[in-house]
């Protein structure tokens, strides 16, 4: 099972290289084990025991299987993640020509770190809206094959480097795509429109905008000398879409199960699609009883915010408090900030904790260094809106935020294990 799952993984991420693909492979994988497509445009027709699924923006994505007892008695089993990742966006007006070099201005999307974006060989990936016929209309487009690369300056004339420098991502940052002569030009959305034929067969009349990202066409791969570990690009949070997913096909429950993964979690959740927007609760308030029987609903149900966790770095132990550096390997963390950047609570963790003994997974507790800053979730955002108790958990993982992070390959099956016994249990506190 371990094998199958991270294999199911790299594919997944190979997959996934933007939000608007991590979604369409969501969606899928969601049609395939005969999950209904829902428009929020149309009236709903569900029903007891049905498996339905939406998205918006097509880059967030909400599934959920309805239960056959009542929710107003039992409570919803919710799981959210997020489908985001820090990267490099192309700007509207990105044609840059110096020194016969062709390339692209970019924006830095989430907090990324940006050295390791150096030196790899980028593709080019995200939707692209176009008019055909006289009609507007978007479609998904991945280069796939290495189009791009941002060089690093050698350190004969950087002498410094090596001791750390300021990356202008102004000036620094634009990849190189292609070398130009004389006064010739390339025209980027041109370049869209050809690629549109190329991949869809669209004979676009012209490209109106896009949003696009570059990311690493290396592909996630187990390494280690005896597989122990996971690399690959976002990690952060696809392995929380991924785990959530499994565990929900694998639930055969008699409870309503829901899996939300949002888009917009690295830039703060604020948008019609992210967690700090309407997304979630109109979606269940189309489903639930309305008034006092929806809080009701929600006041009995219960939210795991699953999102990856800092593992304790070797080279780095002294980032950890000493009494909470969750290893890889060692199964799922708990997540507590007493100034609520977590959600958990004792009584959420406690359950997940009783979750964990009961399957026989090891589960482990992260909280931040008292002298430093730390980082928050979708989970107390979806919280503070729907009022719905919440554990925020997540796996260790090394180089969050980096072109390639780090997880131990053994603990996606124990979050997969985990999350499936929380959709299936019965009693919720």
């Amino acid at each position: 099972m371990r094998e199958a799952l991270n294999q199911g993984l790299i594919d997944f991420l190979k997959a996934s290289p933007t939000p608007f693909h991590a979604t369409a492979a969501l969606a899928q994988r969601l049609e395939a084990a005969g999950y209904q497509r829902l428009d929020e445009r149309d009236s709903w027709a569900t029903v007891a025991g049905g498996r339905y699924f939406l998205t918006r923006n097509d880059s967030s994505i909400i599934a959920f299987k309805l239960g056959r007892h009542s929710p107003l008695l039992d409570g919803i089993r919710l799981v959210g993640a997020h489908t985001d990742s820090p990267c490099l966006r192309v700007k509207p007006q990105p044609e840059l020509q110096r020194h016969g070099f062709w390339q692209l201005g970019v924006e830095v999307y989430g907090g990324a770190l940006l050295a390791p974006w150096f030196d790899r060989d980028l593709s080019l990936a995200g939707r692209v809206t176009f008019r055909r016929d006289g009609k507007v209309e978007s479609q998904l487009v991945d280069f796939k094959l290495p189009i791009a690369v941002i060089p690093n300056l050698a350190i004969h004339l950087n002498r410094t480097a090596n001791e750390g420098w300021a990356i202008n991502p102004q000036t620094e940052l634009p990849p190189i795509l292609a070398q130009v002569a004389g006064d010739e030009r390339v025209d980027f959305r041109a370049l869209l429109t050809d690629q549109l034929a190329r991949e869809h067969e669209l004979n676009a009349d012209v490209v109106l905008d896009y949003e696009l990202s570059f990311y690493d066409t290396q592909s996630a791969a187990l390494v280690g000398l005896h597989g122990e570990f996971i690399a690959g690009a976002r990690l952060d949070n696809l392995l929380s879409c991924y785990a959530g997913l499994q565990a929900l096909l694998n639930a055969d429950s008699e409870e309503t199960c829901v899996l939300v993964c949002n888009d917009h979690e690295e830039v703060g959740s604020s948008s019609a699609c992210g967690a700090d927007g309407p997304m979630l609760e109109q979606t269940l308030r189309r489903l639930m009883p309305d008034g006092d029987d929806f809080v009701r609903v929600i006041q009995r149900s219960l939210l795991v915010s699953a999102d990856n966790a800092h593992g304790v770095h070797p080279n780095y132990a002294d980032k950890h408090d000493g009494n909470h550096g969750p290893k890889l390997n060692a199964g799922p963390v708990i997540k507590v900030n007493n100034n609520q950047r977590y959600a958990t609570n004792s009584e959420t963790a406690g359950f997940f904790r009783h979750l964990c003994m009961a399957e026989e997974v090891p589960v482990q507790s992260f909280v931040v260094r008292s002298d430093m800053g730390c980082g928050s979730t979708i989970g107390p955002i979806t919280a503070s809106h729907l009022g719905v108790r919440t554990v925020d958990i997540g796996l260790p993982t090394f180089a969050m935020h980096s072109i390639r992070e780090l997880c131990g390959s053994q603990d996606l099956a124990h979050l997969v294990k985990v999350l499936t016994a929380f959709y299936r249990s019965r009693d919720l506190p």
